[in-house]
C-alpha cells in the first residue's frame, strides 16, 4: 500500500523537482519493485488531479485537468503505476486529517486556542476524511484481490473549509479541547492567497468504491467527533 508522496501543496510550487521525484516518478518505482516481485499494489491519490470546476461529486472517470504542481504530480504518479501494472488498484481520497502530522483540524485546534476570531475560506468545497476510515477501506481492499481499477474514499457528506472549521470549534469545545468562544469568519479564497492554486469543488463520487469495497464511509462530522475525541485520550502522549 503506498502512501508515500510529498503533500506540502504550496510548497510543492516552488520545491517541484522533489515533489515530482516523490509523487509522479516514485510511484512508478514502486510498481516496478511489485511487478517484480509478483506483488499487488494499492496507491492512494488524490481530488487534487481534478480542476475544480464540477458541479456535481467527481466520478472516478471523470476527466482530469490538475491546476497544481501537486496535482500534476500525483495524476503523472497514477499514470506511471498503471503504465507499469495496468489492474493497479488507485484509491483517490481528498481533505485527510488525524491526530498525527500536520493536517487542517490540528492547526485550527491550535489556531482557536490561540485566538477570538479566524477568518477561514467558505467558496471551496470538499469532503473531510478521517484518516483512520481511509485505512479501513484500504485494509478492506487488501483482502479484495480482484479490485482494480480507480476509486474514490471519503467520508460521507460535504462542507467548505468554514464549514469544517466551524464543525471543529463545536465539537472541539463540546468535548473540553477549547475552552473559549471563537468567532469563525467565512472568507473568500481570493482573501487568503496561496502559493498553489487549489480546486473550488472537490467532492468524490463515493458510489462504486461503497459497493464494491462493501463498506460505506461514515458522516464526515462523525468521524470528526471520533477523531478528537480519540486526540483528546492521547494528549499526554
Amino acid at each position: 500500500i503506498n502512501a508515500a508522496a510529498y503533500t506540502a501543496v504550496d510548497r510543492a510550487e516552488s520545491d517541484a523537482e522533489a515533489a515530482w521525484q516523490a509523487n509522479a516518478l516514485g510511484p512508478g518505482y514502486l510498481a516496478t519493485a511489485c511487478k517484480a516481485q509478483g506483488a499487488r499494489m494499492i496507491h492512494l491519490s488524490t481530488d487534487f488531479v481534478f480542476n475544480g470546476e464540477a458541479t456535481e461529486p467527481y466520478k472516478p472517470d471523470s476527466p482530469t485537468s490538475p491546476v497544481s504542481e501537486y496535482g500534476r504530480g500525483k495524476l503523472v504518479g497514477e499514470q506511471a503505476v498503471t503504465g507499469v501494472e495496468p489492474n493497479t488498484l488507485i484509491v483517490r481520497t481528498s481533505w485527510v486529517y488525524s491526530r498525527f502530522g500536520a493536517n487542517f483540524v490540528k492547526t485550527m485546534l491550535r489556531l482557536m486556542s490561540e485566538r477570538d476570531e479566524l477568518g477561514v475560506v467558505a467558496d471551496q468545497r470538499g469532503t473531510p476524511t478521517w484518516a483512520r476510515g481511509l485505512v479501513q477501506a484500504l485494509w478492506v481492499a487488501a483482502t479484495k484481490p480482484a479490485l482494480s481499477g480507480l476509486y474514490n474514499w471519503s467520508d460521507e457528506g460535504e462542507c467548505t473549509w468554514c464549514d469544517f472549521a466551524q464543525a471543529i470549534y463545536e465539537e472541539g469545545r463540546d468535548i473540553g479541547l477549547l475552552d473559549h468562544d471563537v468567532l469563525i469568519k467565512a472568507i473568500p479564497a481570493s482573501s487568503y492567497p496561496t502559493p498553489a492554486h487549489r480546486p473550488s469543488y472537490s467532492v468524490l463520487d463515493r458510489t462504486s468504491t461503497w459497493r464494491d469495497f462493501e463498506i460505506v464511509g461514515q458522516p464526515w462530522r462523525l468521524q470528526l467527533r471520533s477523531m478528537l475525541l480519540d486526540m483528546k485520550d492521547h494528549l499526554d502522549e
